[in-house]
């Protein structure tokens, strides 16, 4: 087993002074020491070779590697693996050869400044990532810290709050936190306007406003969609999740994308979900790109083509869904490619590609449904149950 060679330390506003004795020794004795313009200038008085990180990130990993057999450390900001680079360098050099150094998060600072419980709130980042990623998580009364890309997102977090229905909501930004030049400035959504630092914490106080849009993370209303008419119906998307079961970092097939429904659920079910939508519709593809960033699934990674040949080279699913295009070619490369436990959903609403789903029944096991739902509409003066077309469901679990 290799030994421990790389140091990764958290250092925060306070400089040198705020690290564990250890921690300290480690980067006055460092040989090489490794972190953005920022780390460099709060451990100044260290006279090592000084290393910036370099764009893009993967670079620095075959550049550390470069300096083993050297007291290496790696400065960043507060916990090295709390939406730091500690988990990206993990994908390149073997935990047992690196030692991490925490030092208070930046949630754990804005917790204690804000008065609230960290267990309650919601912990996310906007840095290096689209702000839209955070709509998910609007609703009455919720409470987030995020980490921001610079001194624009707390005016386009607000922006996104406003356009919701949730222009009361209280914004505070937390500058330079545990320094000596510690500031906090604050605002309503609907009205922000403040000019604040570059290096802050945001956080947020969600307010309803009287027409504030409270959706769930799955199974949302049909009508928040722009669609054409072709799109997975609330029910029948409903029961297509429960059996696909977003999970963290997993990564979704939508075959016969339409306007996005399912992949978008998906993501926002599942912290860091990815979904990858085959549609050979440009108009439908750009309804989807157009819901995913409404809805707050900004990552969602459309492609032009149809299954089974666009399937080939796409990262391995954890789940696939089948919209549209059902084939029993398309059926047995997805059955294949399919991590262990994976599932696979389809659904049909014709006769010919409901007699593909009974084949692959009889040949594969598995469950099926025929899903019917009627709703309540308008028969003159009264109401009557409208039906919609009956839906057959497949359901497939891999077993390892």
């Amino acid at each position: 087993m290799s030994e421990p060679w790389l140091h990764i330390v958290g250092i925060g506003e306070d400089g040198m002074d705020g690290l564990s004795a250890e921690a300290r020794k480690l980067v006055e004795n460092a040989q090489v020491i490794v972190g953005g313009d920022r780390h460099h200038n709060l451990a100044s008085n260290v006279t090592a070779e000084r290393i910036a990180w370099p764009s893009p990130f993967d670079a620095m990993i075959e550049e550390i590697k470069g300096h083993k057999g050297k007291r290496v450390v790696v400065l960043v900001t507060g916990d090295p693996l709390w939406f730091s680079v500690g988990a990206k360098i993990l994908k390149g050099i073997p935990r047992e050869e690196i030692v991490f150094h925490p030092q208070l998060s930046a949630f754990q600072f804005g917790s204690c400044r804000m008065g609230w419980s960290l267990a309650d709130v919601e912990t996310l980042t906007v840095h290096g990532r689209a702000a839209e990623q955070v709509i998910p998580w609007f609703a009455p009364d919720v409470r987030m810290l995020l980490l921001t890309k610079d001194a624009t997102s707390p005016g386009t977090v607000a922006r996104l709050l406003t356009e919701r229905g949730y222009g009361p909501s209280k914004l505070a930004v937390l500058a330079a936190l545990g320094g000596p030049n510690e500031a906090r400035f604050e605002g309503e959504a609907e009205s922000w306007d403040q000019e604040v630092p570059d290096f802050h914490l945001l956080a947020v106080e969600c307010i309803a406003g009287p027409d504030a849009q409270v959706l769930p993370r799955t199974g949302l209303p049909d009508d928040v969609f722009t669609h054409d008419g072709k799109i997975t119906k609330r029910t029948a998307r409903a029961l297509a999740l429960a059996k696909l079961v977003p999970v963290r970092d997993g990564v979704l097939w939508d075959i016969g994308c339409g306007c996005g429904s399912v992949a978008i659920e998906w993501m926002r079910a599942g912290r860091e979900a990815l979904a990858i939508g085959i549609e050979p519709q440009e108009k439908r593809r750009t309804m989807a790109e157009e819901n995913a960033i409404a809805l707050g699934a900004p990552k969602l990674r459309l492609i032009d083509g149809t299954a089974p040949e666009a399937l080939s080279g796409l990262s391995e699913p954890d789940a696939v869904f089948i919209g549209g295009g059902i084939s029993r070619v398309t059926i047995e490369v997805c059955l294949d490619a399919l991590k262990p436990h994976g599932r696979l959903v389809a659904h049909a609403v014709t006769l010919e590609s409901e007699a593909v789903l009974l084949e692959a029944y009889a040949e594969h096991g598995g469950g099926l449904q025929r899903i019917s739902v009627e709703t309540a509409e308008p028969v003159g003066p009264f109401k009557g149950w409208k039906p919609s077309m009956p839906v057959t469901q497949w359901a497939w679990i891999k077993k390892p």
